[in-house]
């Protein structure tokens, strides 16, 4: 018996069923391949000179929490019967105009604070445009946003004169590259996001009604859910969270790519939310599960870089144990395999009918 008073097998059985246990599964196994290679590769030191940790875990946080952003403002969209395909644009449009300010305001904490704040509100306002788009226009939104990631990287393009722009500002750089008690202030700050929208949807009744609009649109308006607003905020945290994002890609190498900064990365996310249980179909999520999704996506991306698998070999080689990972998930798969096991082994025994006639 648990402390609660509730089987443990129980417990165990509940934890199995959640889909992004399946996930951690991963995460080990892909960590257990790297340690089979190198011994050493989980070994995590401490760098007395920059009072921080150092290792390859600490390298995977540091990669998973743009993903994680982007993931979780991709789980409430989704969640919505939606779709948001600009978050990687809109990753490289908010580090853009933070460079684009800092090239130029100079490295005063005040011009780091004036730079996270335009990309903050210019994320915001394109997901906002996304959300009329969506619920004012009545655009599909798979359509309303790929408009948003062909107009988006435009738009970084043009705010940047279409050159990789780099700036210097010792501030901006601590969000991405600083440290608080060893662990990288990305990962921590990422974390922090991560529980805030976790406890604002599910601890509010705002988790209800997205998942009610994502469920029956038609049910939600009839019982009194706003759709249009709650269509508007989700879009617009899709926006700010790719934005957060887009700040921690671009302090990072205090540089903006404005063809490669969240290049493709709207994929990692949408891969990211489906792995932690969030349906596509819409009406249900789990930012928990999207959280942990991130962490397996950079996982896997370092684990590709570290086995030394060609480049062009990468995206089998992820697709491989993304729909290894899924079938895992799969209720379907898991009965299946429950109903063999259950099959009888060896002869069959004689049963009393037979031997009577016999």
């Amino acid at each position: 018996m648990s402390l609660d008073g509730t089987p443990r097998h129980s417990a165990v059985l509940d934890l199995i069923r959640r889909p992004y246990f399946w996930g951690i599964i991963a995460i080990a196994l892909l960590l257990l391949i790297n340690t089979l290679k190198d011994p050493g590769y989980l070994a995590v030191s401490y760098n007395e000179t920059t009072g921080s940790l150092v290792g390859n875990v600490i390298d995977i946080l540091r990669a998973a929490a743009p993903i994680a952003m982007i993931s979780v403002g991709m789980c409430l969209v989704i969640a919505t019967a939606g779709i948001d395909l600009s978050v990687g644009s809109l990753m490289a449009v908010s580090g853009a105009i933070a460079m684009e300010f800092l090239s130029s305001a100079g490295s005063s904490l005040g011009a780091a604070a004036g730079a996270l704040a335009l990309a903050l509100l210019l994320g915001g306002a394109l997901g906002a445009v996304n959300a009329v788009l969506v619920s004012v226009v009545g655009l599909q939104p798979f359509i309303s946003t790929l408009v948003m990631m062909l107009a988006g990287r435009g738009l970084a393009k043009v705010i940047t004169g279409g050159q990789n722009t780099a700036a210097s500002n010792e501030s901006f750089r601590w969000l991405a590259n600083g440290y608080v008690l060893g662990v990288p202030v990305v990962f921590v700050l990422a974390v922090l996001i991560v529980i805030a929208v976790g406890l604002l949807v599910r601890r509010s009744a705002l988790g209800l009604m997205i998942e009610a609009i994502g469920m029956d649109p038609k049910a939600a308006r009839l019982a009194g859910v706003n759709r249009r607003g709650l269509l508007f905020a989700v879009y617009i945290a899709s926006g700010l969270l790719a934005a957060v994002g887009g700040v921690f890609a671009t302090a990072s190498v205090m540089t903006v790519d404005v063809s490669n900064t969240g290049y493709q990365l709207e994929m990692d996310a949408i891969l990211a939310v489906v792995i932690g249980g969030t349906s596509l179909a819409g009406g249900k999520f789990n930012i928990t599960g999207a959280a942990i999704g991130a962490l397996l996506i950079a996982t896997l991306d370092k684990t590709v870089v570290f086995l030394g698998i060609s480049s062009s070999a990468t995206p089998a080689f992820k697709a491989i144990v993304i729909i290894a990972l899924c079938l895992l998930q799969s209720q379907r798969v898991r009965d299946l395999f429950r109903a063999r096991r259950s099959q009888p082994v060896g002869p069959r025994s004689e049963t009393p009918k037979e031997a009577v006639s016999a």
